[in-house]
């Protein structure tokens, strides 16, 4: 090898001595606080100096970090859940509107009240449940926003809006899902059940 060749290699090699020295240094500073086993040297060095490639790199940080983040939040369910056991329905809530009511079986006695249809299934249970409101602002809903029925049995069924149509607007059934019908006016909701609350 030439002698430039070998002053090139002797003067890298110094650099990189010289730079884990001062990241030694900037560690024992600045991680004081850490773990043993936590250096950042690893890290703060190349993937090429380590021999590792991008993607090897990236599960070496998982891995070493592994016990020190936060596990990511879980993701709200949003998929339609198994229907509950028939149960009597109680209030009526749509939150995104400020709709709270009571909810009794027939036809709504004013426009303090909201019906359910009791010759359909329960709010919850298998089957497309029947809720009437009067003056309810129905129109004013979007897809997937929440309406909550609690029920006798402790627990509440939620349900998701999937559609927004005028009265008389007809859907297939689902073949056993749970799903609620809320119709106030001249407008019909439709909305599938994703999950039961415990209420106590």
């Amino acid at each position: 090898m030439s002698r430039a060749r070998w002053a090139a290699a002797a003067l890298t090699v110094t650099l990189l001595c010289t730079g884990i020295g001062l990241l030694r240094g900037a560690d024992g500073a600045d991680g004081a606080g850490q773990e043993p086993g936590t250096s950042n040297i690893v890290d703060a060095l190349p993937s090429r100096a380590l021999g590792l490639s991008g993607h090897r790199r990236l599960v070496r940080e998982l891995e070493h970090s592994g016990g020190h983040g936060h596990s990511p939040a879980r993701r709200s369910r949003t998929g339609a859940a198994g229907p509950l056991r028939p149960a009597r329905p109680l209030r009526l809530r749509v939150p995104s509107l400020g709709v709270d009511l009571p909810l009794a079986e027939g036809a709504p006695a004013g426009e303090d009240t909201a019906g359910w249809d009791s010759s359909g299934p329960a709010p919850g249970s298998a089957g497309t449940a029947v809720v009437t409101g009067n003056g309810l602002p129905l129109a004013e809903l979007r897809r997937g926003r929440i309406i909550e029925i609690p029920r006798a049995d402790h627990r509440t069924a939620v349900f998701t809006v999937e559609r927004v149509s005028p009265y008389g607007v007809t859907w297939p059934d689902r073949g056993g899902r749970a799903r609620l019908r809320l119709v106030s006016g001249e407008t019909s909701v439709l909305a599938r059940l994703t999950g039961p609350l415990r209420t106590g």
